[in-house]
Parts: C-alpha cells; sequence; structure tokens
C-alpha cells in the first residue's frame, strides 16, 4: 500500500518504520516546512522521536495534496484536540486523492469542547470515507524497535476493508485484530489515561502494591462500567483497548500519562508538565470531558470524579483517597 501518515510526532514516526518493515511506500508529514526539510536531511526525527534513523523508503511529505494524491491510507496520529483543524487543513487535497480508501484514526482522547470521539469527529469533517481507529497496548518505541505488540482496528466499513487492512498492517512484530465495536475500543483508549494519571498519582505518593492493585481492579470495573453506558460492548474493555492498555499505561515507565501523574503527585504544576516540558498528556483534558458527560449523564464514576478533583478543585489526593476509602460498603461485583 501507499500510506501517508500525519502528523510526525512520535507514534506516526513508530508506525512509519514499522509499515516501512513491511515493504510499504510510506509518506511521513511533519507539522511544519522546517521539522520537514530537517528530517529530509538528517533522516531522523530529532524533535519528537530522535534516535532512530528514517530508511530511505520513507517519504518526507512537504505539503497535502502531493502527500495524499497516491495515498490508499491515511493514519492521522494528532493529539485529539488538533485533530478537527487538521482535517479541515487537509479537506481540500482530497479531489486529487483519487486513490484513498480511508481515514484510521490513533488518537486516544475525546474532543474536549464536544465530548466526540475522534472517529466521530473524522466522520464529520470527512464525509465520505470510512474511519477507524487503531489502538491497544503498545509504546512507540517498542513498536519501532520491532518488539512483539498487538493492536485493534475498528472501521466503519464493510468487513472486507477492515480484514484487507488487517493483513496489511500486521508482521512478524505486530499483530492486528478486528474489531466492529468502534465506540468501545475509542472508549476504552480514551478512559485509560485517565485512569494512569491515577496509578501516577499513586507512585508518586509512595504508594506500594496493595494500593496499585486495587486502584487498577477497580479502575477496570469503573471503566467497564463507564463505557458500556456510553454505547460501548462489555466484551471490548476486556480486550486490548480496554484492559491491555489499562494495564500497560498505569504501568508502564514509557506512559506520559502516568508520569504526569507521579510529577503531579511531587508538587511539579499542570503547566509546567504540559507547557514547559511539552508532554502530550491526552488524559488530563479527557478527565474533564468525562467528569461532565457523567454529571450531565448522572453516571456515577467515584474513582473519575476524585481524579477531576484532584486536577480541576484543588482538592488533595489524601482527601480523595479518604472520599474513595470511606464509601458505602457493598459486595464485589463483576
Amino acid at each position: 500500500m501507499n500510506v501517508t501518515i500525519l502528523p510526525a510526532g512520535a507514534w506516526g514516526t513508530a508506525m512509519a518504520l514499522h509499515l516501512a518493515r513491511l515493504d510499504h511506500t510510506v509518506t511521513l508529514m511533519p507539522r511544519t516546512t522546517e521539522e520537514a526539510l530537517e528530517m529530509a536531511s538528517t533522516r531522523e526525527n530529532a524533535a519528537f522521536f530522535p534516535g532512530y534513523r528514517l530508511p530511505n523508503s520513507v517519504q518526507i511529505g512537504l505539503e497535502y495534496k502531493p502527500s495524499l494524491m497516491e495515498a490508499d491510507l491515511c493514519i492521522i496520529a494528532s493529539p485529539s484536540k488538533f485533530l478537527r483543524s487538521l482535517c479541515r487543513e487537509l479537506r481540500p487535497a482530497l479531489a486529487d486523492a483519487v486513490r484513498l480508501q480511508s481515514f484510521i484514526s490513533l488518537c486516544k482522547g475525546l474532543e474536549e469542547s464536544t465530548g466526540h470521539r475522534p472517529a466521530e469527529v473524522l466522520a464529520e469533517e470527512l464525509p465520505g470515507y470510512p474511519h477507524g481507529v487503531l489502538s491497544g497496548p503498545t509504546f512507540a518505541s517498542q513498536v519501532a524497535d520491532g518488539q512483539p505488540s498487538a493492536l485493534v482496528l475498528a472501521l466503519d466499513a464493510d468487513p472486507e476493508l477492515a480484514e484487507m487492512l488487517q493483513a496489511e498492517l500486521s508482521g512478524g512484530s505486530l499483530r492486528v485484530y478486528t474489531s466492529e465495536d468502534l465506540t468501545g475500543v475509542e472508549l476504552g483508549s480514551c478512559l485509560k489515561n485517565v485512569y494512569a494519571i491515577a496509578a501516577g498519582i499513586c507512585d508518586g505518593l509512595g504508594f506500594r502494591d496493595n494500593a496499585k492493585a486495587a486502584l487498577l481492579t477497580r479502575s477496570l470495573h469503573e471503566l467497564v462500567r463507564l463505557g458500556v453506558a456510553l454505547g460501548g460492548r462489555r466484551e471490548t474493555f476486556y480486550g486490548l483497548s480496554g484492559f491491555g492498555d489499562l494495564v500497560l499505561t498505569c504501568n508502564g515507565a514509557e506512559s506520559r500519562n502516568r508520569r504526569f501523574g507521579e510529577f503531579f503527585a511531587q508538587g511539579v504544576s499542570v503547566d509546567e508538565l504540559l507547557n514547559e516540558r511539552r508532554m502530550t498528556v491526552e488524559g488530563y483534558r479527557t478527565c474533564a470531558t468525562f467528569d461532565r458527560i457523567c454529571r450531565e449523564q448522572g453516571l456515577d464514576a467515584p474513582i473519575l470524579q476524585q481524579i477531576h478533583a484532584i486536577l480541576y478543585e484543588e482538592k488533595s489526593a489524601a482527601e480523595a483517597l479518604e472520599a474513595l476509602m470511606s464509601r458505602d460498603l457493598k459486595p464485589e461485583r463483576v
């Protein structure tokens, strides 16, 4: 296939390296002309993914129109807050994209203003194309290194297209599964980032194994309950984009959401983490969006609501823990 990936952040670059190993023709398109020229010259994404040489088979795109003209597939790997504006920027180039079959998002966050999932934004801004999501428990560096990994592909299209893309995206180090539950796959990938911040707060406060295990178990229970209430299928949340991604993101040393929670608990401000350190933390804004949705729909989400209170209402972690530990006692139901 001819695959265009944009922009050239860490995830986009890792996917470009993976697809190049499978002998696909890949065009990787950075955010700015300056970044594109530097990457074309050095064959490295020094700004967002240093240490990985881009093979000559990965082309560096400068403009949307030529980058999409021969593309069979477009993978969008932007933070969710930029997804809608990015779609609007590339829309004029689609008139000449005669081979384009689908748009796939790697985003793992809700749009803050609307609460829409990434695939909903794609459907609104790029109508007429099948759209979907590729998600699961993976760190970009490990995909780039060819470490064994697995993802799930959910596509709002004919199952034959999903199966074709599954075959084309899979290789010796990356296995792709398919799902018909686009809503559930996206909700799982968004919700787990919120609970990863809580896991990081546990780490930052020095809580040990008992606390972490209890948090992850009850977070999974809450994730499943919220995901089903919001339209996903129960079984989806026990798969790669739910349980799998929750385990990785809450425990992995490379998890930006977990590290954000850890640094925050140690006294580093949100502004410094998001702006000065340039951390992309989908869970921070997604927490506020889910909290609003839960309040509007009358959904009980005690862990998520306490995370929101810590991040946005200046509630101390000790107060949040007391609120959770003093809730009415009840039987465990799964």
